[in-house]
């Protein structure tokens, strides 16, 4: 899974930029994390995709936009996974690596559950 940050200028029709460039090279995206970030007037947007070569061409794409003010492939060692998961017994928060997310999910099998990554 690769990570892609962005910090980008809070505005309407930002993400629909954003998401066309990822339209355009046919490339899905598997999770979005977005929200208020320490710059005043500006957001950070952190999704996945599954491809290396494709992040790289997101990259790429999204550094000519001109409502992306920092883009960066997020090296392994910053990246944190969350999920919300829910089942009979209740709700339970899951919080840790990408891999130890992922361990808990396969593992406690949940009737549903959110997943989320995050970079810093």
């Amino acid at each position: 899974m690769e990570v892609i940050s962005m910090v980008v200028n809070d505005e309407f029709g930002v993400m629909q930029r954003i998401m066309g460039e990822f339209t355009r090279r046919k490339i899905n995206v598997d999770t979005i994390v977005v929200g208020k970030c320490e710059m005043p007037g500006k957001s950070r947007v952190v999704l996945t995709v599954s491809d290396r070569k494709q992040a790289e061409w997101a990259v790429d794409s999204l550094q000519r936009l001109h409502d992306i003010i920092q883009v960066e492939l997020v090296d392994e060692s910053r990246q944190e996974a969350y999920a919300l998961v829910g089942n009979t017994f209740g709700k339970a928060r899951l919080i840790g690596s990408i891999e130890e997310v992922e361990k808990m999910l396969q593992a406690t099998n949940p009737d549903r559950f959110i997943r989320a990554v995050n970079a810093i």
